[in-house]
Order: C-alpha cells, then sequence, then structure tokens
C-alpha cells in the first residue's frame, strides 16, 4: 500500500546521507590534541531544525504525491493505471460542468467573505496584546493571558458542545428567557443561517485571540525600554507612549501576518465548520476546504477533489508571491 513515490524520497535521502558521510569521513582532522574538538554553531543549528524538516516533509511535501490522482478516474480501493488515465479531464471538467461551477461559486463567495471577515479583525490580538501588556499587575495579566489562550487547545468538538449548552432549543438562553423572563423561546440558534458569517467570525475570534496575541506580546516584550523612559521625561503619558512607541515596534509583525493572510485567503480551515454545518445553514457555511471534504470523502469523488486542492495551493502560492511582492515594493522587505 505504500505509494512508489515514497521509495524515490527514500532513496534520494538516502543518497544524501551517504553523500554527507563519504564527506564527513573524507576531512582532515585536526591533529593538534591542545585543540578541543567542537561542532560549529551551523551544524548544531541543524540538528535542532532536523526533526522540524522530518516532519514538515511528511506531512507538508510528501502528500503531494497524492496529486496524480487529479489525471486519473480513481475510485477508492482502485487501482491507478494506463487504463484509467484522462489527463486533464477534471481540470477541464471542474470549470465546463454547470452544477460544479455553480457550486464552486458560492463556496468562493463563503470563503473568500469569511476570510475577509477575519483580515478585516486581524488587528484584535494586537489591540488585546498592547492593552494586556498596560496592565501593571503581573499576577492578573498572567492570568488573562492564560484563560484567553486555553480555548485555541479546546477542539472544535468541544466548542461546539459547549454552543450547544448555550444555543439549542434546550440551551441557558432559551431557558433563560422561559424561566427568568417568561417568554415562550423554543429558538434553536445553531439551525438558522441567518448571520452564519458574523457567528463563524466570533467563534474563531473567541478562540484564537489569546493564541494570535502572543507573538505581538513576545514583540512588546522585545521593544528597548529606554524609549519609553525617554518619552515619559520628554512628558509623554502612556496613550501617547502606545501610539509612537509600541505601534510602531509592532507594525513590521503585522504586516507579516497580515501578508501571510492574504496569500493563505482561501485556506481558512475546515474543522469549524464542518461540525456547525447543517441542512440549513449548508449554502452559506461550506468554505473550499469543507468542500474538498465533501466531494471527496462524502461522495468518493477523489479526483475533482485532488483538482480543487492543487487548484487552490497553486492559487494560494501566486497569492503569496504577489503579497511578497507588495511588501517589498512598500516596506522595502520581504516576507520569504
Amino acid at each position: 500500500m505504500i505509494p512508489g513515490g515514497f521509495w524515490t524520497f527514500c532513496a534520494f535521502a538516502g543518497l544524501l546521507f551517504l553523500t554527507a558521510l563519504i564527506a564527513f569521513l573524507t576531512t582532515e582532522k585536526e591533529t593538534d590534541p591542545a585543540v578541543k574538538m567542537e561542532m560549529d554553531e551551523k551544524y548544531r543549528l541543524f540538528l535542532m531544525m532536523l526533526p522540524v524538516i522530518v516532519l514538515t516533509f511528511i506531512f507538508a511535501y510528501l502528500p503531494i504525491w497524492g496529486w496524480r490522482f487529479a489525471f486519473f478516474d480513481y475510485t477508492p480501493g482502485g487501482s491507478i493505471g494506463a487504463d484509467n488515465y484522462v489527463g486533464f479531464k477534471w481540470f477541464s471538467f471542474l470549470f465546463s460542468d454547470p452544477a460544479t461551477t455553480k457550486d464552486l461559486v458560492r463556496v468562493l463567495r463563503n470563503t473568500l467573505i469569511m476570510s475577509g471577515l477575519g483580515i478585516a479583525t486581524s488587528w484584535l490580538p494586537i489591540a488585546f496584546a498592547v492593552l494586556l501588556a498596560e496592565v501593571r499587575s503581573t499576577k492578573f495579566q498572567r492570568f488573562v493571558q492564560t484563560f484567553t489562550t486555553i480555548p485555541n487547545f479546546i477542539s472544535w468538538v468541544l466548542v461546539y458542545a459547549i454552543a450547544i449548552c448555550i444555543f439549542s432549543t434546550d440551551g441557558f438562553i432559551n431557558s433563560f428567557l422561559t424561566n427568568v423572563m417568561h417568554t415562550a423561546a423554543n429558538t434553536n440558534y445553531l439551525q438558522i443561517a441567518d448571520h452564519t458569517w458574523l457567528k463563524m467570525l466570533l467563534w474563531g475570534t473567541w478562540k484564537g485571540v489569546g493564541w494570535s496575541a502572543i507573538v505581538y506580546i513576545a514583540g512588546i516584550a522585545g521593544i528597548d525600554q529606554q524609549l519609553y523612559e525617554a518619552a515619559k521625561v520628554d512628558g509623554a503619558n502612556r496613550f501617547r507612549c502606545i501610539w509612537h512607541i509600541t505601534i510602531p515596534g509592532l507594525t513590521p509583525t503585522y504586516m507579516v501576518m497580515l501578508l501571510m493572510s492574504i496569500a493563505g485567503i482561501l485556506s481558512n480551515g475546515m474543522e469549524q465548520y464542518l461540525v456547525f454545518s447543517n441542512a440549513m445553514n449548508k449554502d452559506v457555511i461550506e468554505v473550499l476546504d469543507l468542500y474538498v471534504y465533501n466531494i471527496g470523502i462524502g461522495q468518493n469523488r477523489i479526483s475533482l477533489s485532488t483538482v480543487v486542492g492543487i487548484s487552490k495551493s497553486l492559487i494560494g502560492i501566486t497569492l503569496l508571491f504577489a503579497a511578497n511582492g507588495i511588501s517589498k515594493t512598500i516596506r522595502g522587505e520581504s516576507i520569504i
């Protein structure tokens, strides 16, 4: 069941290892006993980075071998070969079939709107980090940071379970309105499609704002404290210090994160939308990643889902280089 491309990668890795071993054995050794043999810093850093490189190769580059399914009429459990090779049939089908084109337009609309809302509110983590840094109590600061970071480690299945307890027919809101406000309420807020995009934005913000703020908190800690002292000597208050020192110090980091978000505008995840999806809100909640999952796993159309995934990856790479070019033109700095 192991694909042939895996052995190709293994052979290439073995060749690299053999070449490095030969180079190591043929390198002249230091003969002076007074000189302590120590590995160069660049090799130590490489060994530290090696596990990350291996994991990235396994989970990010090795799956690219699955792109070959886009050129075959593949069915789950079957095989691929010359008899079911169809070339670019599924690529043309993606834009020639009216039903598929309509679905693509719909999911692209949902994807771009939800990603656009995320980009429009990408300033929230930096604002949260700035406000948290202004808290004088270290204990309270740590408590808030921990409390807001924990939701990032909660799976979306558990988040949906929390949503059921609050917004379902028998949830907290309906029970409160019925028992306390004496108002007949039995609305299932999770089933209706109204304001789905806004609800997904709020859930995503609640889950990720604390985690996203960590990089900005680290950036604030790296700002030279002498700048704040000099500003206070000149009469600047806390707001002026934030506006003229903290915000400019975090702007480069924010721009990099913003450009990366623009480059990944078509990749806004699947788990959140999968657990919140139902028959009532499917038309407005199905994003591109969820669409690939539904047609690939749900409908067993592996070849077509692979084509959609390839197209999304190519568009993402194009947007990444475009964002990098814009950054280099405007700021004089590139992100890759």
